[in-house]
């Protein structure tokens, strides 16, 4: 496997924030309108859409657009290229 570090630095910046973390967490049960992450999370939607521009960038959500608002989900591919690099540095790839 060869190790890209603008995706790997990408990836792992998606997990080096405590708000990006628990987006996560309310996503771990499916997807999720903006909305419900902004009740959820007590952050302003521009805070939001920060966080979730990491997050899509990084590969680890996925994101759909329907009517006004944006639908976020957990990338089972993304979470699986971190796991790679993680087992790549480990040396066990």
């Amino acid at each position: 496997m060869e190790l890209n570090e603008k995706q790997t630095a990408a990836i792992f910046k998606a997990f080096c924030d405590e708000n990006r973390i628990k987006i996560l967490q309310l996503l771990i049960d499916g997807e999720k309108c903006a909305c419900r992450l902004l009740e959820a999370m007590n952050i302003t939607q521009p805070t939001l859409s920060h966080h979730m521009k990491t997050l899509l960038d990084s590969g680890i959500v996925n994101g759909r657009k329907e009517g006004k608002w944006m639908h976020y989900s957990i990338s089972e591919e993304g979470l699986e290229k971190a796991q790679k690099y993680i087992d790549y540095l480990k040396g066990e790839v």
